[in-house]
């Protein structure tokens, strides 16, 4: 019977290119609670040969952190990806992130396609856990709610510069520098289908790795908009995306104030705090704060 898998907890998704053994164990070596070693974008056409075996070979080679360890493949639409599955999954790594989606139905595919190299492989079958890139093409922005019970699907996350070609714009970005409305229509369909799903909405990268501040403040933001994590391409974004996305002491203080203000109030719809009122919505955010709190620290996801 295929395994349940819990949405994922990670933070920060650290990616790493899949053709160098240096820059895979930097990003191994650091803070970031999931490396994703890229076969796709970061991998030349003529050099993901040679990059598949380096990055079996690596993750094989550190057993103690396969969990943290998974891997980008090319998308479906080329014809790179079966041969990236059939030279990995015998390493078994932590998961799979599949790109450049046009909607559900490629997610199906990946999953026949992991079921039989799981069960080649000795590998439990449906256990390989699967996040996926549902903005990076004009149809896949029609079905970003489609993930509902879809197969090994534990985070969905979102990309603009893909999304750009594919429609043929010019740029992704305003005068200031933020991302224009098609692309800001993006992030929000993604949160909304990553709520759909029940699973976990990840931000997209911050192309500008120098500037930490500006990191910091949309990490924050995206945070309060329901996303739980971020990608990062450089070591330096981790520690500030990792903090971003802890609760801070204040607030775990808050949200058990609330907890504990309906908890001496059985029944309540609706009670008075602090001078304002708070009903049941109030209860249900802190209590997930709460549940994230829990999980602060943690190197893996919850996959079972």
């Amino acid at each position: 019977m295929p395994t349940t898998h819990q949405p994922a907890t990670a933070r920060s998704w650290l990616f790493a290119p899949g053709d160098s053994e240096k820059k895979m164990t930097k990003a191994m070596d650091g803070e970031a609670d999931i490396v994703l070693i890229d076969l796709e974008d970061a991998v030349a056409p003529d050099a993901k040969a040679a990059a598949r075996p380096l990055v079996h070979d690596f993750i094989k080679a550190n057993p103690a952190q396969r969990h943290r360890l998974w891997v980008r493949v090319n998308p479906l639409d080329g014809p790179h990806t079966l041969h990236d599955l059939a030279a990995v999954m015998p390493a078994h790594p932590g998961g799979i992130m599949l790109p450049k989606v046009y909607g559900r139905a490629d997610v199906e595919r990946l999953d026949h396609c992991l079921s039989a190299l799981e069960v080649a492989n000795g590998i439990e079958e449906g256990s390989t856990p699967v996040i996926v890139l549902v903005t990076e093409t004009a149809e896949a922005m029609f079905h970003t709610g489609d993930y509902k019970g879809a197969p090994r699907v534990v985070a969905l996350t979102w990309g603009a510069e893909d999304l750009a070609d594919s429609i043929g714009a010019s740029s992704n970005r305003n005068a200031d520098g933020s991302y224009s409305f098609t692309y800001e229509l993006a992030r929000s369909l993604t949160v909304l289908g990553a709520a759909t799903a029940g699973v976990t909405a990840i931000e997209t990268i911050s192309a500008d790795f120098k500037d930490l501040d500006a990191l910091r403040e949309r990490a924050e933001k995206v945070r309060r908009d329901g996303y739980r994590g971020m990608m990062a391409i450089h070591p330096a974004q981790v520690p500030v995306i990792n903090a971003a996305f802890t609760p801070t002491e204040a607030e775990i203080a808050e949200a058990q104030e609330v907890v504990d203000v309906f908890a001496a109030n059985p029944g309540v719809g609706a009670i008075g705090w602090k001078g304002g009122m708070l009903d049941r919505p109030y209860l249900a955010r802190a209590e997930r704060l709460l549940r994230q709190a829990g999980k602060r620290g943690r190197h893996d996801l919850h996959v079972g």
